[in-house]
């Protein structure tokens, strides 16, 4: 296919998009918006810990440099998350389908987590409401930062050559931190030829009024729905 898809997240998980994206046929353009970078002072409180939350597959890769993930119950959002998990030697690990409203919904209807502490690994700005729904629920549930994530000043080359001459392209929107790291990296671009496909509907958020030609959202926060929605995009074009 000689439609341009741009894959706009971090790495090491852009790659593995960008690998599917060719099996699949498509012209694949890596962009990433958003850099990872670690903090190395952080240091989760693990006293007492029987369950560790997952929000993104980025605060596995993080984790393990803090000493693995043991016996403890592992909660995730969404297919990569789990993934990624049990890759890093999750041995219980608890998939959750949604975001994470419905994974603290999921957590909170599971009886065995009233038993020892919660963790929530994640980025600097995700502490917030699935910690607190918990510890409202009475839980002992923590939040800890391992990582940070940091906009591109530009989108890479190729991916500008495609925005400005291609008279059609996609763009791949993994985060709602995605999505306005793209839109600021984009300022002053002619959008209305790209079709966006967000993975859900928070994602696709801040790309309100950017102009483009659609908007569209996969059906369930997964990358397998990611890729549905651009097939779907792409017969639609």
């Amino acid at each position: 296919m000689s439609l341009p898809v741009i894959v706009t997240r971090a790495e090491p998980a852009a790659a593995d998009t960008v690998s599917r994206l060719l099996a699949a046929g498509y012209k694949a353009i890596l962009s990433p918006v958003l850099t990872l970078e670690g903090l190395p002072d952080a240091e989760p409180d693990m006293a007492g810990i029987r369950h560790l939350i997952f929000t993104s597959a980025n605060g596995v890769r993080f984790f393990p440099e803090r000493g693995g993930m043991g016996e403890a119950v592992v909660w995730c959002v969404g297919e990569a998350t789990a993934a990624a998990a049990r890759q890093a030697g999750g041995r219980d690990v608890r998939e959750g389908s949604g975001n994470g409203a419905d994974l603290a919904a999921m957590i909170l209807a599971a009886p065995e987590t009233r038993e020892g502490g919660l963790l929530h690994v994640a980025n600097v700005a995700a502490a917030g409401d699935l910690v607190a729904t918990l510890k409202g629920a009475g839980l002992d549930a923590r939040f800890s930062a391992l990582y940070r994530t940091v906009p591109a000043r530009a989108l890479a080359p190729e991916a500008l050559d495609a925005l400005a001459t291609a008279p059609r392209s996609v763009v791949l929107i993994h985060s709602a931190k995605g999505a306005a790291a793209f839109r600021e990296a984009s300022v002053g671009m002619n959008l209305s030829p790209v079709v966006f496909v967000a993975i859900s509907d928070a994602a696709s958020q801040p790309l309100d009024g950017c102009g483009a030609r659609a908007i569209i959202k996969a059906a369930s926060p997964s990358e397998t729905a990611l890729m549905d929605a651009l097939d779907t995009a792409v017969l639609a074009l």
